[in-house]
């Protein structure tokens, strides 16, 4: 049985293609562009793959992301509706997303840039900040990785809050759903984007969004770069509504040399490292999904393009 490998990166794409052949003995894992006989393919474990890829395994059973999204499989409009997508949740991802959140909100909370200025200009700052429970932090998205996040915000004594569609929130963590977005927007300081990307996802960061939220308050993204409308933070950030940016996620990766965000004094560039997936603990994760598909069983990430993305 053959499994399909495609990834944009080469040499994480040998790395992935080596490593997941070691936990897979009984499978033939190989590069997608090295298989001649697609019909033998049954899974394919991609990330961003080529448009038309996956509709040409004729008896592809399912498609796993690298990944918590499957927006990168579903943006292709030939994909195979009726083939399954397997999620890449577990906890060494998990673990990095939330300190890399704790890790931000906890710079803007604390305002180490305004120290670092002040650093450079030799000047002795002793900025008075608030506590965390006077700190109020919103998190977009309460899938997997955004209750994880807002549970260790709330762990470090931050007032979090979270939206989502349903608004279904943790325990002691208020949850705002579809209709009452203007009024979680109102309430953060900082605001975390860890929503899934899609039609009704894309682009939520946008002016009007900013212009519902106190002036001066941050912006923390780390789920899809096409959640942001770029110019609209640029607006924001220069009429001072939005006062600080921590990107870890652009509309082109990697983030051309020319763009606004490198140089920009308010925008913190970071290269898509919020949750990297390595094929050491996601491909334990990878692999135990793919035994468990062997076996006839249903993977609890398991989902469908079809639900929506």
């Amino acid at each position: 049985m053959t499994i399909a490998l495609s990834l944009p990166n080469p040499e994480k794409l040998i790395w992935w293609t080596k490593h997941l052949g070691k936990l897979l003995p009984e499978h033939d894992v190989k590069p997608a562009d090295r298989i001649t006989r697609p019909e033998e393919v049954r899974y394919a474990v991609v990330w961003q793959p080529p448009a038309g890829l996956l509709a040409g395994y004729p008896n592809l059973t399912a498609t796993i992301s690298i990944g918590a999204g499957i927006d990168h499989i579903a943006a292709d409009p030939d994909y195979p509706k009726a083939i399954p997508v397997v999620k890449t949740i577990g906890p060494d991802m998990t673990q990095r997303m939330c300190e890399y959140v704790a890790l931000h909100v906890l710079r803007l909370h604390r305002q180490l840039p305004d120290l670092q200025d002040a650093q450079q200009r030799g000047d002795w700052h002793q900025i008075v900040t608030p506590t965390a429970p006077n700190r109020k932090v919103g998190v977009l998205g309460l899938g997997h990785l955004g209750r994880s996040a807002a549970l260790s915000l709330q762990a470090l004594g931050f007032d979090v809050a979270g939206w989502s569609r349903r608004g279904d929130a943790p325990d002691g963590i208020k949850g705002y759903d579809t209709s009452q977005l203007h009024t979680f927007l109102a309430r953060n300081d900082i605001l975390v984007c860890l929503l899934p990307l899609t039609p009704d996802t894309r682009g939520i960061l946008r002016a009007d969004t900013f212009a519902k939220m106190p002036r001066g308050a941050s912006v923390i993204n780390a789920a899809r770069g096409a959640h942001l409308v770029e110019d609209d933070l640029l607006a924001a950030l220069k009429t001072g509504q939005i006062s600080r940016a921590t990107l870890d996620v652009f509309h082109t990766e990697p983030l051309p040399r020319s763009h606004p965000f490198w140089a920009h004094p308010d925008v913190l560039v970071t290269p898509h490292i919020a949750s990297l997936i390595d094929p050491i603990s996601g491909g334990e994760v990878i692999a135990a999904n793919i035994r468990t598909l062997d076996a006839g069983k249903t993977p609890d990430a398991l989902t469908h393009v079809s639900r929506g993305y």
